[in-house]
Order: structure tokens, then sequence, then C-alpha cells
């Protein structure tokens, strides 16, 4: 699907700029474009690797394990149908604690073997469990103390003080994790709320 939003995003893109006579514009902009995130890319590799690295010198001194159990009760309380030491758990742990240094990159492996650890306690393969849905919620408003990846774009555009974000990033990121996990508890307890209903009719629509 998002394939398809992309697809279309450009050729209505293209089809318009043919409209009005700009085709050259639009070809120009996407060489821009393509060049600029070449650009980009490479500024970030230095300090990506640099962080990569202190985060397995941190996994070495024990450092994310220590993070981990910290976690660990917030976590059972978040997955409350995940049993405790399945492994779905720790890659949850690692998932979140390297959001928490800002290393998105190195969450999303950690997320996807987390999914994938998740679906196998999934009943329902067509659906999303509760737990998935959980997961989802706080990768994407993930708290994060160092915001590197964005600290790392801001040194790349020669940023007079490209640290003076984390402040505001930890605010906003707080306030969008306790939203998520808001949103999370409230159709958590709704999709509860319902299942007796369905269980006893076989089907949403019917009523028993």
């Amino acid at each position: 699907m998002i394939n398809l939003i992309w697809l279309m995003m450009i050729l209505i893109g293209f089809v318009f700029a043919a409209v009005n006579g700009k085709i050259e514009v639009v070809t120009q902009a996407a060489f821009d474009g393509a060049a600029t995130g070449v650009t980009v890319c490479f500024g970030l590799i230095s300090v990506l690797v640099f962080w990569m690295g202190m985060m397995k010198m941190a996994e070495d001194a024990g450092l994310l394990e220590r993070i981990a159990k910290l976690l660990g009760p917030v976590v059972g309380f978040l997955f409350p149908d995940v049993p405790k030491n399945h492994p779905a758990m720790g890659y949850i742990l690692s998932n979140m604690s390297a959001n928490l240094l800002g290393l998105g990159n190195a969450a999303t492996p950690m997320g996807i073997k987390a999914m994938q650890q998740l679906q196998e306690l999934n009943p329902d393969k067509q659906t999303a469990s509760p737990a998935m849905c959980t997961l989802l919620a706080l990768n994407t408003a993930s708290i994060t103390i160092i915001p590197t990846t964005l600290i790392a774009i801001r040194l790349n555009y020669h940023s007079a003080n490209a640290t003076e974000i984390v402040g505001t990033t930890l605010m906003a990121t707080i306030i969008a994790t306790l939203a998520a996990i808001m949103a999370d508890r409230w159709y958590r307890n709704r999709t509860l709320r319902r299942s007796p209903r369905i269980s006893k009719s076989g089907n949403p629509g019917m009523k028993g």
C-alpha cells in the first residue's frame, strides 16, 4: 500500500508538471534530491558508526543488560500477554534500549525480530495482536534521550549548536510516548470488553 501511495504521488506530480509546462523543474528536482540524499547519507555514516560502536561497547560492558533490567517491569506491564521468558521480551527490550539512545537503525532489526516472535504467539495470524500494536506504538513514539540521528543530520548541515534539540526532543518524545500508551490501553480495554460478546455470537455482526 505504501508503495502504491508513493507511486501515485510521483505520477500526480509529473502530470501536474506536464500540464503546467514545468516538467524540466521536476526532473531537476529529482536529480537534486538524489544527490542531496547521497550527501546526507555519507554525512550520517561517521556519526552512526560512532554511536553503534558505543552501543556495542555498552553491550559488552553490561550497560544494555542493566537498562533492560530497569525496563523489565515496565515492559511486563505494557505486554501482559507475553510470557516473561519468551524471546520476544529480549528483542522488545533491545528495541526500546536502542530507541532511548536515538539509534533507529539499530532499533529496527530488533523491532522486526520482536514482531516475528509476537506473531508466533498470535492466535489470529491475519490480525495484529494487542502486543504487536503496543510494540508498534512504542517504537513509533519512543522516548529518546539522545537523538543521535537528528544530531548527525544537523552536524551535516553545519548547525551552530547541533545538540540544542536534546531537551525539546526528550520532552516531545515523552509526551508522544505517554499519548501512545494511553491510546494503546484504551483500544486494548475496548477490545477486551468486546471479546465476550464476539465469543458468544461467534460473529461480531450477530447477536448472541
